[in-house]
Formats: structure tokens, sequence, C-alpha cells
């Protein structure tokens, strides 16, 4: 069993987030699922970054951090696109991380002031031709250098085209990639946990 904070997307906590979260405690993990938003959530993708520009990326990322104490500091860190972001930096920078999985983005690890974290593995999920990160996606390119270069980091590429196609509530969810998404995560959280 693993325990896991998993962070929302730029559209808020879906249903669809929440659904994912479930299958994962329903295969014996811990997951916890704070709101970035405060309940708020946005029907479009473009809705919902113009919110976090709003607020500012830097403001939600610290949110996330600080959501993440009182909590074990063995702990697998995850989001899902814009929550990457917290994800990411708490995986980086907080002692003790078991892991990290990233769905549809991640960043450079300078951009959030460390290296990766050396014995840290990491998954990351995204569409090969992702139209949000079109063109050119350098999340996908920053993925593809982390792959290259960082022991312990695995990059899965679906194909398609969708932003957020791990999300059962959103249009843009793809069955067959979700479903396989989830299988490789529960490997890895059954391999940590």
């Amino acid at each position: 069993m693993a325990e896991v904070l998993l962070f929302h997307h730029a559209q808020g906590s879906t249903q669809g987030c929440i659904a994912f979260a479930d299958e994962l405690r329903a295969a014996g993990h811990v997951v916890h699922t704070p709101d970035l938003y405060a309940g708020k959530t946005f029907r479009t993708l473009d809705e919902g970054v113009a919110y976090a520009d709003q607020v500012g990326f830097g403001a939600l990322i610290e949110r996330g951090v600080a959501m993440a104490d009182g909590l074990p500091d063995e702990i697998v860190y995850a989001g899902f696109s814009l929550g990457v972001l917290p994800a990411q930096r708490l995986a980086q920078t907080r002692r003790g991380a078991k892991g990290a999985i990233f769905f549809h983005s991640t960043v450079a690890p300078a951009e959030l002031g460390s290296p990766w974290p050396e014995g840290v593995p990491l998954q990351i999920h995204m569409m090969e031709a992702d139209s949000w990160a079109l063109p050119p996606n350098e999340d996908l390119k920053v993925a593809r250098e982390l792959a290259r270069t960082v022991e312990g980091v695995e990059l899965f590429l679906y194909p398609g085209d969708r932003h957020l196609f791990a999300d059962s509530s959103l249009p843009e969810y793809d069955e067959g990639a979700a479903t396989l998404a989830k299988q490789r995560v529960l490997g890895f959280l059954g391999k940590i946990g």
C-alpha cells in the first residue's frame, strides 16, 4: 500500500479526478485529493487556465506545497496537468519522497529550483500529439530528456492528441489510454508500497 497526494488539473477537482483517486483507493492505496481551487470547477480548460493565471501559478504551487503539511514524508506525489506543478515541487524538494506520477505535463526540474532527486522514481503519462501543448510540446521535450538522462524515470506515450485523456468526466477522456495508464500507475504504486 502506498500513500499518494494527487493534485487536480486546471479545470478543478472534477468527478473524473475523484474517480481516478477512488480507483487507486479501491486497490488499497491511501489517496489525498486536496482542492487547490476551494470548490471551483471550470467547464473548459481555457477557463480553468485563465483562473489559474489570475490566482497566480506560483501561488497555486505554494498552496499545494502547504497542503502536504501534516502528511508523512514518505509519500508519492502525483498531478494532472496544472497539478503537476505542486506535485513536482514537492517531489523535488520535500525530504522522503517515495515517487512521483505526472499526467499530461512536466517542467524542467531547474525551473522549480533543484535537480530531480536521485533515487525518486517517476512515471510520466502523455499523449504523443497532445493538442494543448503543441506546437512545440515543450513538456514532452522535457519528459523525453528526463527519461533519457535520469535513472528511474519512465515516460509512457499514448497515441492521440488529447490533453486531459485520463479524466473520465471530460470530453477529452480516452478510455483505452486511461485504462492502460491506470494499470501502469497501479503497478508503480505496488512496487513502492
